[in-house]
């Protein structure tokens, strides 16, 4: 194959399309958005096999340049005791999902990859020996195999197979928020996990003035119905419940500093491609955030993928892509919401 377009310029397509380049296979970024991607509001977490997938691109010096280090983490119950410490297995870096995307996008535009913005995947059929693509502005695009980096509401999913999963709410809201300072004293590469009695909350002061917090809240999906002041007051009660650093850190959070949704993922999604469309990142295996994966496991689905579209042609690539990622994305997507629930 010798010109892939990607439906999707986040974490997953922009890694798939440096990983593409450096395996000689030329690509197209089509993203919906016109200046990056979604969720820019919240933060993340890289971990040393994300780290180690970028490495392998020549993305890790960028990504560091633009994160913090995430060396440790010290938990705590709801009456501020200390419960236990726990070594990030590094290196390991800390970044707000925007700088992540920008990072990346600026890396793939430096190396002469095209990206298109305002380009929102309206379907796609076979063309000859490829794929014909059409845009929710009724342009298209052809080429030879069709990635679908296009997350967890992925529609690709549904053009490889109509009867693909949809995403399954797992009982919590997730809120993020950056609150002015550094209230709770909090060391620069450490997070600090509460255990609350209401809520679990996670936060950290990386030094850039500010203390980036999350938390994870049990309650019936909200369907985009709540504003930043009502998620920002939604963490605050469930942290005036207990004896920790939550309640101050939430009330020195700006509301316009607070982004919050419902956690949906996806356990397992039985077909990953077709002979011209394959899924890599959200698309593929959606995770709840509690193990800090998903953006990593993104990251090694796009170095995979480049490997074997490198070396093998498309269905013959998509099937050893598949085989090389699914058991391990399956089994941390399953984790990670036995730990969510814990």
């Amino acid at each position: 194959m010798t010109k892939i377009l990607i439906a999707g310029g986040g974490v997953a397509g922009a890694a798939t399309a440096l990983a593409l380049h450096q395996a000689g296979v030329d690509a197209v970024v089509f993203e919906a958005h016109e200046s990056g991607g979604d969720d820019a509001g919240a933060f993340l977490t890289v971990m040393a096999n994300g780290m180690a997938a970028l490495e392998s691109v020549g993305a890790a010096a960028a990504v560091i340049g633009s994160s913090y280090p995430a060396a440790a983490v010290e938990v705590f119950g709801a009456g501020g005791e200390h419960v236990r410490h726990k070594d990030i297995q590094g290196p390991a870096r800390t970044l707000t999902r925007a700088a992540l995307y920008r990072t990346l996008q600026d890396l793939v535009v430096a190396r002469g990859i095209p990206v298109v913005h305002g380009k929102r995947l309206a379907g796609a059929v076979p063309d000859g020996a490829g794929v014909l693509v059409r845009f929710a502005d009724g342009s298209t695009a052809t080429g030879d195999a069709l990635v679908g980096a296009d997350g967890i509401h992925s529609p690709t999913r549904h053009l490889i197979d109509p009867q693909a999963p949809i995403p399954r709410y797992t009982g919590q809201h997730v809120v993020y928020g950056y609150a002015e300072g550094n209230p709770a004293a909090s060391a620069p590469d450490a997070y600090h996990m509460i255990l609350g009695s209401k809520a679990f909350f996670g936060f950290t002061a990386p030094g850039d003035g500010r203390t980036w917090w999350f938390s994870r809240i049990t309650g019936e999906a909200r369907a985009g119905s709540t504003g930043p002041a009502q998620w920002r007051e939604l963490v605050l009660e469930a942290a005036r419940a207990d004896s920790t650093p939550a309640a101050a850190i939430v009330s020195a959070t700006p509301a316009d500093a607070v982004v919050g949704g419902d956690s949906y993922d996806i356990p397992t999604t039985p077909t990953w491609h077709n002979d011209r469309m394959v899924l890599v990142g959200d698309a593929a295996h959606a995770a709840a955030p509690a193990a800090a994966q998903g953006a990593s496991m993104a990251l090694e689905d796009a170095v995979a993928l480049g490997s074997a579209l490198g070396s093998l042609d498309g269905p013959a690539a998509f099937t050893a892509y598949e085989r090389r990622r699914r058991a391990q994305t399956e089994e941390t997507v399953a984790a990670s919401a036995r730990m969510g629930t814990s």
